[in-house]
């Protein structure tokens, strides 16, 4: 949890997914995801979670569904939202936060 904590306590904007292995929507974020990786590069950290593994952090942030995406900067929930989006619609969430 500490290292978590310091991952999102960064300046720069954090998307957080939290997933599930058995989750069909969940496997569909992962190539949106590596391509919003792609475009955006270092300017923003992407991080996955899995609910079943961090069960703790998945109560914590109190997700009840997955895929959960969850944007951070500096330590605070900027942006939250269940469900499947589009690289496009995560890589305006994360520039609104740059």
């Amino acid at each position: 949890m500490a290292e978590f904590n310091d991952i999102i306590k960064d300046s720069k904007p954090t998307l957080v997914d939290f997933y599930a292995t058995w989750c069909g929507p969940c496997k569909m974020m992962h190539p949106i995801l590596e391509q919003l990786k792609d475009k955006m590069g270092d300017s923003v950290t992407i991080v996955k979670i899995d609910v079943d593994k961090h069960q703790e952090l998945a109560q914590a942030y109190r997700v009840m569904s997955v895929p959960t995406l969850i944007v951070f900067r500096d330590g605070e929930v900027k942006w939250r939202a269940a469900g499947v989006h589009t690289a496009e619609d995560l890589e305006s969430k994360l520039r609104e936060q740059m």
